[in-house]
């Protein structure tokens, strides 16, 4: 069987492109809702209403385990799907819990006290949503003390993303940027809150400066995702074929993959 993977439109591929690469032996199935993207601009049960849904595609699928690699979803839905119950069987997993491990120096489960960490200054970019919702903020002040976390909201980017305008995404970038760093002069790391942010990661660099390390998700989730199934082998079936869900124009959006990912890539109607 499959492992799904889902993001409110193209941002999740960067996670994809990421895990298949660790993961070559197993087969994925992809799903962007990008009839109803951005999600970042949604509330939190509008975004938890479209996630729950699409989850729900994917387990019907033949998806045991779904990635939620959107970080909107993470914030908004995740912990609510996984108190609410899960079928049996089934599992759901967020993308920032890797990403959280890496700052806080501890694995997720380690429920020990919160302690200092090298990461003093953080700046975190990420959609309107998930700022809103403070999760990252939340889950780092359980597990690290004495880190200071300057988030900016980085509206229009994932539009613009989407839209296939990387241009204007670039000029957002760095409108944005200059914005935290009027707040935050002098970051010691960045945080890119959002799966579709990647795709602009040498951007972000740049505004930001050589001297600020730059976290990004996809890397830190394969890895994860490694472990994790090293740990949970049942969750991985036999071989089928891989394939890319849409709910939006299957061609527009096919085209706009391809040119993130620079292969071809086809979408089909989900």
């Amino acid at each position: 069987m499959a492992v799904g993977i889902f993001d409110s439109g193209l941002g999740g591929l960067t996670v994809l492109d990421a895990v298949a690469k660790r993961l070559p032996e197993v087969d994925f199935i992809y799903y962007g809702d990008s009839a109803n993207a951005p999600y970042g601009v949604r509330d939190a049960d509008d975004v938890f209403d479209l996630t729950k849904a699409a989850v729900t595609k994917l387990w019907d699928a033949g998806c045991d385990l779904v990635i939620l690699a959107c970080n909107t979803a993470s914030a908004a839905a995740l912990r609510r799907m996984q108190e609410a119950g899960l079928p049996e069987g089934k599992r759901v997993l967020g993308v920032f819990v890797p990403l959280i491990e890496a700052l806080s120096e501890r694995d997720w489960g380690d429920n020990s006290p919160p302690r200092e960490v090298a990461a003093k200054h953080v700046a975190l970019f990420a959609t309107p949503a998930s700022v809103a919702s403070r999760a990252f903020q939340r889950e780092l002040a359980f597990r690290a003390i004495g880190v200071d976390v300057e988030a900016q909201a980085c509206g229009g980017v994932v539009d613009a993303i989407e839209d296939g305008d990387l241009i204007l995404a670039e000029a957002l970038v760095r409108s944005h940027v200059a914005a935290l760093l009027r707040k935050m002069p002098n970051p010691g790391a960045a945080i890119l809150g959002c799966t579709h942010y990647p795709l602009m990661e040498t951007t972000f660099q740049e505004a930001l400066g050589a001297g600020v390390k730059v976290f990004s998700q996809a890397d830190l989730v394969a890895e994860s995702l490694a472990d994790y199934l090293a740990r949970h082998p049942k969750l991985v079936g036999p071989k089928v074929e891989s394939r890319f869900l849409t709910s939006g124009d299957v061609r527009q959006v096919s085209d706009h993959a391809t040119q993130f990912l620079r292969r071809r890539i086809e979408f089909e109607a989900a």
